[in-house]
């Protein structure tokens, strides 16, 4: 049975070794093999946000007006966060887990 990893102390995020600025790699999913720059960190949700990386397209709603009263607004493209996890081994040592499945990478 694979033990779990320490929980952090009441209120506040679990630490994670990546950090704003890092470039890195997807090594899962259909980004994988894909490189970029760490743009923001959610420890307490563990993701990150990669340039480049994850490109979702959302509908933005039109609520102010632009330059020159034209009004603003439609489709836009934008990163999403990715997930990263880890899991203590039998031996005590930290192993890369793929979210939400948590099948060894």
């Amino acid at each position: 049975m694979a033990k779990k990893a320490k929980a952090a102390p009441k209120g506040k995020a679990p630490g994670m070794k990546i950090k704003k600025g890092d470039d890195v790699v997807v090594i899962a999913g259909r980004d994988r093999g894909r490189e970029g720059k760490v743009i923001l960190v959610y420890p307490d949700q563990r993701r990150v946000l990669v340039h480049g990386v994850n490109i979702i397209r959302k509908n933005k709603k039109v609520n102010f007006q632009g330059a020159r009263g034209a009004k603003e607004g439609g489709i836009v493209t934008q990163e999403a966060p990715i997930r990263a996890g880890y899991r203590l081994d039998d031996d005590a040592r930290k192993v890369r887990v793929t979210r939400p499945g948590g099948k060894e990478i």
